[in-house]
């Protein structure tokens, strides 16, 4: 369960290594486009899959369909999109699509066990939030921290050029501007 949650944050660690926007692409419209079809077309097969079913194993099969669908969507929408906000936003409408499916599973129980297992499902559900979150003030932190570094690395390269006159010095601080982007 946490082996996708752990895909979505590296690759939006990825992404945001190059701290750089890109715009969507035709193809990546295509893809997403593509992706959401897909998940459509399963959920629509799997669903008259759950027809042939009564009772709670039904509603287990539909609540499985539901989630299933979710998750593709989200994930193709996290990459087409691009951004921490997104896969942020991917991972925590995935963790309530997963709580939703079980709490009917927790509807099949009765009693005690039934209330454990709600609980349980609770309990999942605001870990899972909770680590997208902290996943996603963490790869802030490590953004704003390559930041500042660049900065100071800059600062150090306009510093060694104010040892130059004349053309050395525009030849020094243009490759400065040159090596960190400015």
């Amino acid at each position: 369960m946490r082996t996708p949650h752990v895909i979505l944050l590296l690759a939006a660690a990825m992404l945001w290594a190059g701290s750089h926007a890109r715009a969507a692409t035709p193809e990546s419209k295509a893809a997403y486009q593509q992706a959401r079809d897909a998940a459509a077309a399963n959920y629509k097969n799997a669903r008259a899959r759950c027809d042939a079913i009564t009772g709670n194993p039904k509603d287990m099969c539909v609540a499985d369909a539901k989630a299933a669908r979710v998750r593709a969507e989200e994930e193709a929408r996290a990459r087409y999109e691009d951004t921490l906000k997104a896969y942020t936003r991917a991972r925590m409408r995935i963790a309530s699509a997963e709580y939703d499916r079980e709490k009917v599973r927790c509807d099949g129980l009765t009693g005690n066990e039934k209330d454990v297992c709600k609980a349980q499902a609770k309990a999942r559900l605001v870990a899972a939030e909770a680590d997208a979150k902290a996943d996603r003030k963490q790869i802030e932190a490590r953004n704003e921290a390559r930041e500042d570094k660049l900065d100071a690395a800059y600062k150090v390269a306009m510093q060694r050029c104010d040892a130059f006159a004349g053309a050395a010095k525009d030849q020094c601080v243009a490759s400065a501007k040159t090596e960190f982007a400015k």
